[in-house]
């Protein structure tokens, strides 16, 4: 699709990630961007980037009024980027106490992601098809340990973004599934490394609307973990494995 005066939505637009998005898509042309989170106040140093074509949107993914509400009076929107996400569960399944976090990440990651797209996707149909993004992760497709709940629930999010192009390819609507590794915001603050860029990321994802490609997977821990994937799957799983023991150790 056209980049340059899009509509575009972005959910999860108060953070590191969300910003790059709105920057590559103000560098890009867009029209209007749809800043997008659960508090308006949070936005408001994303709204001085462009005060004409950035507009705050209050939404919670996770309440279908909110969304509707939007949708509502919004009938303008030509790319939507899921980008809201959290990762609350840090360490293996078995050992949580609870599954309060684990249902918070699924209901965030993926039954938010499914209902913006249940509601979006009509609006993208009557503007000609236009594109989703689906920011996920690399541990869609490898699953941690270390943050298990969280990688099952982009795993989740990984077959819905599947599903969705399979149902949205007659209205011409392009689904893209963004897997990077660790990305350079606060919430990684204590990771080592190797970590990507949020602007790589976001310009990954722009470069693989406006080539059509489906599955793009930014910086160098993704693009070593996806190939790796394609030749020994079962090595990859041990390599993740080996980390949790040292995480059980710090966190119990």
């Amino acid at each position: 699709m056209r980049l340059a005066d899009s509509v575009a939505l972005i959910t999860g637009a108060n953070g590191g990630l969300g910003k790059a998005y709105v920057e590559a898509l103000l560098a890009a042309g867009a029209a209007r961007i749809y800043a997008a989170a659960r508090k308006l106040e949070s936005l408001t140093g994303i709204i001085t980037l462009d005060p004409k074509r950035v507009i705050p949107i209050q939404l919670d993914i996770t309440d279908a009024r909110s969304i509707q509400d939007f949708v509502s009076s919004h009938q303008d929107v030509t790319l939507l980027i899921n980008n809201a996400g959290v990762a609350l569960n840090y360490g293996g399944f078995i050992t949580r106490p609870n599954l309060e976090s684990a249902r918070t990440e699924m209901e965030v990651n993926y039954f938010g992601t499914l209902t913006m797209v249940q509601a979006l996707a009509p609006v993208l149909k009557q503007n000609g098809g236009g594109a989703i993004v689906n920011v996920l992760s690399i541990l869609a497709q490898a699953t941690s340990p270390v943050i298990g709940t969280y990688s099952a629930s982009k795993a989740a999010a990984l077959a819905l973004t599947k599903g969705i192009r399979a149902e949205l390819a007659a209205q011409g609507t392009f689904v893209v599934a963004v897997m990077p590794g660790t990305i350079d915001t606060d919430m990684s603050k204590d990771y080592a490394g190797p970590k990507v860029s949020p602007m790589e990321v976001a310009q990954a994802t722009l470069q693989a609307i406006a080539d059509e490609i489906e599955d793009v997977y930014p910086g160098e821990q993704a693009t070593a973990t996806a190939a790796q994937l394609l030749t020994d799957p079962k090595a990859v799983e041990k390599q993740m494995s080996v980390l949790l023991p040292n995480t059980l150790t710090q966190t119990h």
